[in-house]
């Protein structure tokens, strides 16, 4: 486990169109390096971790996803406001997951408090957990110089053909690489913050778009059910109930102070995304979700400021991508993710 986030700008690189001056440049010309000093901008961050997968029993690679995004990214046109920074990698090298989720939650925090919005590259979806970790703690402070005190409204929005609810095995189980009493994985990252609010007397407000039924047992919808999850299924998810998903999930948003928007690239169809760490047969369409994106990134508090403080990516698996389709598609996400970060 190293100690500290690794920042390679290696990836960074890609075509140079001088004659064109700044309406020609790209992100590869604009990404600087995190540096003690950066603030009021976008800090990316890449959590290069598959232990959560492989506890699972998923299919791993998707520790090799933060550089494959930033390769993506890279030769994207730059049409943003602003600094975006390079905050490096936490890596999970060891099977601690714990420590690993720990750290990315500390780096997490650090660039909130310094003002600046974050975008998380996974790794698998245990880092959900890490990045939570992250943004709990910054808003606790705030929350902690109100003399109201009022427990914060945190709203988890997830695209994902999965919950992700699922209780963490207990540790007599010898398959189980844990020093904790429990062991979490890429499935357990919202029962682990459903447990966080509940110890910390928080309301747990969590919707879940698109999910396939068929990978979700029934246990898993009780328990949303019981938790008061939004949910919408796959086969919801059409041209023809969109103003009925976009209601509710405006409604999601007005009922929150503050909101993290996690995104598993599973969410979406195997033939746009073959590489992930559990395929879809079905998925929803980027046509339907990035709209619905743009809604969360246009949310804005009672004082006007952007609700979106947090984003991250899960799941994608480099190794079973082809011809860099799914990598694509993560780029084009955190391009619409930042460009919408700073426009409000």
């Amino acid at each position: 486990m190293k100690t500290n986030p690794t920042i390679d700008m290696s990836a960074w690189q890609g075509r140079v169109d001088i004659e064109d001056g700044e309406f020609g440049l790209r992100w590869h010309q604009k990404i600087t390096p995190l540096t003690n000093s950066s603030n009021n901008g976008i800090t990316l961050l890449g959590f290069a971790c598959d232990e959560g997968v492989s506890r699972n029993k998923g299919r791993v690679g998707a520790y090799f996803a933060p550089q494959a995004i930033r390769r993506a990214l890279a030769n994207l046109a730059w049409h943003h406001q602003g600094s975006i920074f390079d905050g490096g990698d936490v890596y999970c090298d060891d099977d601690n997951l714990e420590l690993a989720q720990q750290q990315l939650g500390e780096s997490v925090e650090h660039a909130l408090s310094n003002q600046q919005k974050v975008i998380v590259f996974g790794g698998g979806h245990e880092v959900a957990w890490g990045s939570f970790q992250g943004l709990a703690r910054h808003v606790k402070s705030v929350t902690e110089s109100n003399p109201k005190k009022t427990p914060p409204r945190v709203g988890i929005i997830n695209f994902d053909a999965h919950f992700d609810l699922r209780n963490p095995p207990e540790i007599n189980d010898n398959s189980i690489k844990s020093s904790h009493q429990y062991s979490g994985s890429s499935g357990t990252p919202f029962h682990q913050i459903a447990e966080y609010c509940r110890s910390h007397h928080w309301p747990f407000n969590y919707a879940c778009l698109g999910l396939n039924r068929s990978s979700n047992t029934q246990a898993l919808y009780k328990k949303a059910d019981t938790l008061g999850v939004l949910y919408f299924d796959d086969t919801e998810m059409t041209h023809a109930n969109f103003p009925l998903i976009q209601r509710g999930l405006s409604n999601f948003i007005d009922q929150n102070d503050y909101l993290y928007l996690t995104i598993d690239i599973d969410v979406f169809p195997a033939s746009v995304a073959p590489g992930v760490s559990a395929p879809a047969v079905r998925g929803v369409s980027l046509e339907l979700i990035e709209p619905l994106i743009c809604t969360i990134l246009a949310a804005k508090s009672n004082q006007g400021t952007p609700k979106l403080l947090l984003a991250d990516m899960a799941e994608f698996n480099p190794n079973f991508d082809i011809d860099n389709q799914t990598a694509r598609l993560a780029a084009r996400i955190a391009w619409t993710i930042a460009h919408g970060m700073k426009t409000n």
